[in-house]
């Protein structure tokens, strides 16, 4: 991977979670210029034609792909059918690597080493089982997952369509890709392998995820995930009244972490959070469990405070732990820590190219860019300095990671796609 900024900036930019967001940044005249010229050209205004044209296609492949159902680590099938759509729609090779991204690669003509990716998701939050039938009232789609990142994947066909129809040519390569594993325990890991292991050298990244059009996230939301399994002998309520109980020890845990972790988060630190999502465990109402466990979700703006959070986490099971095994029970419980999440926090200045282009092009369709931050897969390549954004799907949406998620499709949806368009070739350049 190429080094985009140097260290000292980098760690600046990582560090610079004083503020939560950049509330208000001015788009350079220059990139306003160069997106207004690059939207001009006769190519990109016939991929626009083109991008409006087939909105009726782009809505069944919308449904199509939503009624094939991918939760959390099985989006293979889904992954089949985006991928027949990118070869339909004239990717010049596709491959599916070993964590089963579906890569799309439309060739450049320049011969420089550095990719543009342009990804949307392939994996919804919804398990196995889950009715994913596409439902119409009115002009609104519903179904679980449709927006969320459905919407996305059917943004990425339309715009390889669009350029392939009005004859564009980039000068660097461009990838066109639906990752796995965004969502939930999925951790990332689709980005983790394309940055860390896949040897891609990649210059820049633009996902597609979130709502809006004008939404940009130029900035990772850092997590840490634990689950917590206490583990005991087990046995019987009242013959064996008095014996260590695992779900008692899991109680302690909360009651310490809790305490520690509200002083720790209700002071003067950038915003950080803690929660006990899930908890399991037990056999019977007149049991004692043999074991019982939770799972943790802590996030943060600042990655100091994310370890430090973490610290505390730590140290409040170990103390918890070791106050119940000496608390006058028979027997012992013991604990494991497994870690089920880490996404890592960064932020990039405003002035990279990347960041400003998305903006002029937003304010290109008549729309105020709104820059944030956010837990997507931009976390990994930001964390790495690398330039990326999050830009949103455009139309309108709600009910996300619910079974009354709805999208309708307004006149923002296909200005969406457009937008991707401008930005991806803005950053790839668009052959004279």
């Amino acid at each position: 991977m190429k080094s985009y900024l140097k260290a000292p900036f980098i760690a600046i930019a990582l560090l610079s979670a004083c503020v939560s967001a950049q509330q208000s940044v001015k788009t350079e005249k220059e990139y306003t210029k160069e997106i207004a010229k690059l939207a001009k050209s006769k190519k990109v205004q016939a991929a626009f034609g083109h991008i409006d044209s087939q909105e009726d296609q782009t809505a069944k492949d919308l449904v199509t792909l939503t009624e094939i159902l991918a939760p959390p680590f099985k989006e293979e099938e889904r992954g089949k059918a985006f991928g027949q759509m990118l070869l339909a729609a004239g990717v010049d090779s596709l491959w599916t690597d070993k964590v089963g991204n579906v890569i799309g690669l439309r060739k450049g003509t320049s011969g420089e080493s550095g990719f543009v990716g342009v990804d949307a998701h392939l994996d919804v939050v919804f398990p196995e089982g889950t009715d994913a039938t596409v439902t119409q009232v009115g002009d609104t789609l519903k179904a679980p997952g449709i927006g969320d990142d459905t919407r996305g994947l059917a943004m990425l066909i339309s715009l390889l369509k669009a350029m392939n129809q009005s004859k564009i040519q980039t000068q660097k390569d461009l990838l066109i890709v639906g990752t796995v594993g965004e969502e939930g325990l999925g951790d990332l890991r689709g980005m983790k392998y394309l940055f860390n292991e896949s040897g891609l050298d990649i210059d820049s990244w633009i996902a597609i995820d979130g709502g809006d059009i004008g939404r940009i996230s130029n900035a990772g939301l850092g997590s840490k995930r634990y689950k917590v399994i206490v583990k005991g002998q087990g046995g019987h309520s009242w013959g064996d009244f008095g014996l260590a109980n695992p779900h008692h020890a899991l109680g302690r845990i909360i009651s310490t972490f809790s305490s520690d972790a509200w002083a720790y988060t209700s002071g003067n630190i950038p915003k950080t959070s803690f929660n006990v999502g899930r908890m399991g465990g037990g056999t019977s109402v007149n049991s004692i469990p043999f074991e019982s466990w939770m799972e943790v979700d802590m996030r943060a703006i600042d990655p100091k405070n994310l370890d430090e959070i973490e610290r505390l986490f730590k140290n409040s099971v170990e103390e918890a732990i070791s106050e119940y095994n000496s608390s006058g029970i028979r027997g012992k419980v013991t604990y494991e820590l497994v870690q089920i999440g880490d996404r890592p926090s960064g932020e990039l200045p405003t002035s990279l190219p990347l960041i400003q282009r998305a903006m002029a092009a937003t304010e290109y369709f008549g729309v105020e860019p709104k820059l944030g931050r956010g837990s997507t897969n931009i976390n990994i390549p930001v964390s790495k300095g690398i330039p990326s954004v999050c830009i949103g799907r455009g139309g309108k949406g709600g009910g996300a990671h619910s079974l009354h998620e709805w999208y309708l499709n307004d006149e923002t949806g296909p200005e969406s796609i457009k937008l991707a368009l401008l930005i991806a070739l803005a950053e790839a350049g668009l052959k004279k």
